[in-house]
């Protein structure tokens, strides 16, 4: 195993994982609803446990050209572009500290987590791609289980990697957009569930009387949700807040 490979191991250290196997507590719907699909995508189950894989989608091999029944956890994590490895790993153990040291490991049931890197492709060359977790199973003490992950190429709406993470509230809890890795002291950006609705309308296309009808409010109020939506994502206007979203997994 690489050495940076183990890197992102150490993150995921044995009291950090469930000492058995444990079955998937978040349901099928909240799984399937956890997909974005906004450009060639696949997913899969890891079980921290073993480091398994089970229900690996067909289009991994369409994209990495990857076995997908008997591609090893390994494999995916080799295909990282070397210079993205570290940003992986300091990724994933920012996510960590902030739930089990901030708002408790037992919400991470409870969100999609979401960062974007570079993958290679089947034919060797790279791709910006979007990563989203979704932790399915956890012990009573906080031991990670299963995680659906979900692998989106989006190098059709950018090619700039912003090395940091977004996480998206489930179930009403509040979303953390844009969180930099390297500082743990930041003034974090958080959209309400409310807002998390009005954005998924944008993006169907409802303008603002329309949202206002589907959620029963006025439409002055849509009009405040919308200026602080745009502040709080740093978007210039509706085009570009949409494209944002998408990239942090939001719709």
């Amino acid at each position: 195993m690489k050495s940076e490979i183990q890197n992102l191991y150490d993150v995921w250290s044995p009291n950090r994982i469930a000492k058995s196997a444990l079955a998937c507590k978040v349901s099928f719907d909240k799984l399937t609803n956890a997909i974005i699909s906004t450009g060639l995508f696949y997913f899969y189950i890891i079980d921290f446990y073993d480091m398994s894989l089970e229900n690996v989608s067909p289009a991994i091999r369409e994209i990495h050209g990857f076995d997908p029944e008997t591609v090893t956890f390994d494999a995916i994590l080799d295909a990282i572009h070397p210079d993205d490895l570290e940003f992986v790993t300091k990724a994933e153990a920012f996510i960590i500290d902030f739930f089990y040291k901030k708002i408790g490991s037992e919400k991470l049931l409870r969100y999609k987590i979401n960062y974007s890197f570079r993958f290679r492709l089947e034919n060797g060359s790279y791709a910006l791609f979007n990563h989203q977790s979704l932790m399915l199973s956890m012990d009573d003490n906080g031991g990670l289980g299963k995680s659906l992950n979900i692998h989106t190429r989006i190098d059709h709406l950018s090619n700039r990697n912003t090395h940091t993470v977004s996480l998206i509230g489930l179930d009403g809890e509040p979303s953390y957009m844009n969180l930099s890795i390297d500082n743990e002291n930041q003034v974090t950006n958080t959209f309400s569930e409310r807002e998390i609705n009005i954005i998924k309308l944008i993006s169907e296309g409802l303008n603002n009387e329309e949202i206002a009808e589907k959620l029963c409010i006025s439409v002055m109020t849509v009009k405040t949700h919308r200026k602080n939506i745009l502040a709080k994502s740093d978007s210039k206007n509706t085009a570009e807040l949409v494209k944002n979203c998408i990239l942090q997994g939001i719709v």
